[in-house]
């Protein structure tokens, strides 16, 4: 049994499946030590065992590149340790960049659609949020549409052929009758020409800790006519399609449909991507496909669906040239090796392995260090999560 799985999916171009990827992930997120809460902090007592190793992972990050915390007065014991405190907060310290900043700040608060619903706390203060993570990740492709086709047509090569622009916090109709009558919309719209040479959109669905556990949106009359209308669904009326963690993908995935059935665009995709561990969101992904139709590949209008994991986009970032962007996501995103090497340290204080953070003694220390070092120090981590082999061992039993 492989405690660890390759990033590149099987969706991806020919040339791009012959490579090795570059990263690998663990089999399984580790098990975080209530030890290990209590010594760097972000506890939170309902986090499920994914969301608790994520927040870990975040309250790491912001250790490496010395950002405050919401905590008050540094109290490990609070969940808002793994929260930027106010003023990181307003320097945007929760992107990767000041231009992926002054993006966010553009696309999803000053110039946002029209009643779009956005959580500014959640934008720029939680890093456990998709929000944030949706500008870090296809932000880089928005500012530079040339390089985000470079990504696209490794993932969707027989609909992307060029990135056109992208759409943030997008609905092609908030509560209009001919879609859902309500406010649902994607995380990003991207526009771009097949290659046919048509327009089309990819609609695109991110999810980061999220449990799918609820709550569900209020079923409408309209639901259950358009669950029929679309003609998606093997069995339309199924509750599956209704449950807490699958009503929401079904209600993008319908005004998807309908964005061409009502003329806004001759072809749309509808994906969703999410941690390759966060496992209640790779089955609702899966469960969700089951319930679709086959695709018709004699009728282009039939809007397809696809879910990649976080790290095969991140690995397709990397082949497409930038490196650094893909070393800056997975560390602060995917690395649950460094986790695994700080749970461990815990447990077998003796083991004498590296890679947890500075502790809170040290940076106190060397409080001195720049952000430039720190961020140095951290891409010059392996990217690789895969644990030695000794560790399989403790990994299978996590």
């Amino acid at each position: 049994m492989s405690n660890t799985e390759a990033t590149t999916p099987a969706s991806a171009s020919s040339s791009t499946r012959k490579r090795k990827p570059k990263f690998t992930q663990l089999g399984r997120v580790p098990w975080v030590p209530e030890r290990l809460l209590q010594e760097y902090g972000g506890i939170c007592d309902i986090d499920s065992r994914f969301r608790r190793a994520q927040r870990l992972l975040s309250v790491f990050w912001m250790r490496d590149h010395e950002i405050p915390t919401g905590s008050a007065d540094g109290d490990r014991f609070s969940h808002l340790a793994s929260h930027l405190s106010a003023d990181a907060a307003e320097a945007g310290l929760n992107f990767h960049s000041p231009e992926l900043h002054l993006l966010a700040l553009r696309e999803l608060l000053l110039m946002r659609e029209e009643d779009a619903a956005v959580d500014e706390d959640r934008l720029l203060s939680n890093p456990l949020s998709s929000m944030p993570l949706a500008v870090n990740l296809f932000g880089p492709l928005a500012l530079d549409t040339k390089f985000g086709s470079k990504v696209l047509r490794q993932l969707l090569p027989d609909f992307v052929h060029s990135v056109q622009r992208v759409a943030w916090e997008h609905s092609p109709g908030r509560k209009d009758p001919r879609y859902l009558s309500d406010r649902t919309a994607f995380d990003l719209a991207i526009h771009v020409a097949t290659p046919q040479g048509e327009p089309g959109i990819v609609y695109v669905e991110v999810k980061l800790s999220e449990d799918l556990l609820g709550p569900v949106a209020r079923w409408r009359d309209r639901y259950s006519e358009a669950l029929h209308e679309v003609k998606l669904y093997k069995n339309p009326d199924s509750p599956i399609l209704r449950s807490a963690p699958i009503e929401q993908l079904f209600r993008e995935h319908a005004i998807a449909q309908l964005s061409v059935d009502n003329g806004i665009v001759p072809r749309a995709m509808f994906i969703a991507i999410g941690p390759r561990l966060n496992r209640r969101v790779q089955a609702a992904f899966r469960v969700y496909a089951n319930e679709l139709l086959p695709v018709d590949g004699t009728d282009p209008t039939r809007v397809a669906f696809q879910h990649f994991t976080l790290e095969a986009f991140i690995d397709a970032i990397d082949v497409a040239g930038d490196r650094e962007t893909a070393d800056r996501l997975w560390q602060r995103y995917c690395n649950f090796q460094r986790i695994y090497d700080a749970a461990l340290n815990v447990l077998a204080p003796k083991a004498g392995l590296s890679g947890s953070p500075r502790s809170p003694k040290m940076v106190n220390e060397s409080g001195n260090a720049s952000r430039k070092q720190d961020r140095q120090r951290s891409a010059e981590q392996p990217r690789t999560s895969e644990p030695q082999s000794g560790e399989k061992k403790e990994d299978q039993h996590a």
